[in-house]
């Protein structure tokens, strides 16, 4: 891939691994790109700044040169600048400071200012990539949205055997293009994102709802706005911030999110329908707390609008997307989905799995059309679920 008119940052942190990111600089120089190196105090002491200045044709940036030229403005230029930003080998504590919003270097102070696609590579002995700190922070920045680029497995430099290679550096550049291809093609289209599980009162303390986290429909919307699409994101609860970028809507209801979507609608390009709207609603809602006491308590529930059919009735230039979750019969259920609710695809899985279900980084899924065309994609984490869909949808809206 030419790169020619791209920024790529690269950020290295203190690891052995350090050395294989002068062939990484050295490549994308020969593709053009321009390569900003900006190395921690710690890297300095496994590979010299002069070695890849030299490859980047560009000065290396550092914590010195930081304060020394440009005090508090470098990281600004720098995070203006960048189309994607790498940080390989990126290291349990450099994982760490990112996930916790700390800012004590020029990397980890320039990750907080920038909107670019931001990558962390990380490159550990595999007892620390395994412990549960060094996870629990990347399940957190996953859920920021960073992307997170799966290390190696093989014999490391301490003599241990296991998960927590750096990367190849074809894996690394295959990244890297592959984000910058996907940059700007949603540019000028409207997308509308639903995710999370609504939840129906039945009382002011109690309400129905199910497992779901809105993961998906989060990561969706998140990779919507890499894309370059102005993404509306509406969410029941979830728990998870909202997404940077989204003009964001907080709903708590089926009916809730009914009106928040119809009041939208018209004006979206595509609908990706990724909530699990509750199918019914209990009939009458108790003003004050159910109290103990009934041997038996008995809840009438009514049915709840359905909003994808109704989306799909109502549909004139839109490219609407459903989401089919299933504990048995997945195809049928969801081709009947499909083709009922006249929609131009679904994503169907089998939340009774325990690598494909809620509450989980990864996901496991099949994408139907109504030509009868299938994609089965393997495991992979939910962000990059995310991307397989929009490449997708990209490919639909530009056959239309």
């Amino acid at each position: 891939m030419n790169l020619s008119d791209k920024t790529i940052v690269i950020g290295i942190c203190g690891g052995i691994a350090s050395y294989k990111i002068a062939d990484l600089v050295s490549r994308l120089r020969k593709a053009e790109a321009t390569v900003e190196v900006v190395m921690t105090r710690a890297a300095q002491s496994f590979i010299p700044p002069f070695t890849l200045a030299t490859l980047a044709g560009r000065a290396v940036h550092t914590d010195q040169t930081w304060w020394a030229s440009q005090p508090g403005v470098l990281h600004i230029e720098l995070a203006k600048k960048a189309d994607i930003v790498l940080i390989a080998p990126a290291t349990a504590n450099c994982i760490a400071k990112i996930a916790h919003g700390v800012a004590d270097d020029l990397l980890t102070t320039l990750v907080l200012a920038t909107k670019a696609p931001i990558f962390l590579a990380p490159a550990m002995n595999v007892n620390m990539f395994e412990n549960s700190v060094v996870q629990s922070n990347l399940s957190r920045l996953t859920e920021l949205g960073y992307s997170i680029i799966d290390p190696g497995e093989g014999i490391m430099a301490c003599g241990d055997t296991g998960k927590g290679r750096l990367p190849e550096i074809d894996v690394l550049l295959d990244h890297i293009n592959k984000a910058i291809s996907r940059q700007h093609d949603l540019t000028g289209l409207r997308v509308l994102v639903t995710a999370g599980g609504t939840r129906e009162a039945l009382d002011p303390v109690r309400y129905i709802s199910n497992r779901s986290t809105g993961r998906m429909g989060y990561a969706v919307a998140a990779a919507a706005v890499e894309r370059g699409a102005a993404v509306t994101l509406i969410s029941a609860p979830t728990g998870l911030p909202p997404v940077a970028g989204t003009d964001f809507v907080s709903v708590t209801s089926a009916l809730d999110m009914y009106r928040a979507v119809f009041d939208r609608y018209d004006d979206c390009d595509i609908v990706i329908k990724a909530a699990a709207v509750a199918d019914y609603r209990p009939k009458h809602t108790a003003v004050q707390k159910i109290k103990k006491g009934f041997p038996d308590l008995t809840i009438h529930l009514e049915r709840n609008p359905d909003i994808l059919q109704e989306l799909g009735l109502n549909k004139k230039h839109q490219l609407l997307v459903g989401f089919a979750a299933e504990t048995e019969n997945v195809e049928l259920y969801a081709k009947d989905k499909l083709h009922r609710k006249k929609l131009d695809m679904i994503v169907a899985n089998d939340v009774s799995r325990t690598d494909a279900g809620f509450a989980i980084e990864t996901n496991i899924v099949t994408f139907f059309f109504p030509d009868g065309k299938r994609i089965d994609l393997p495991e992979m984490t939910k962000k990059e679920v995310a991307h397989k869909l929009l490449d997708e949808i990209i490919g639909l809206v530009r056959s239309n």
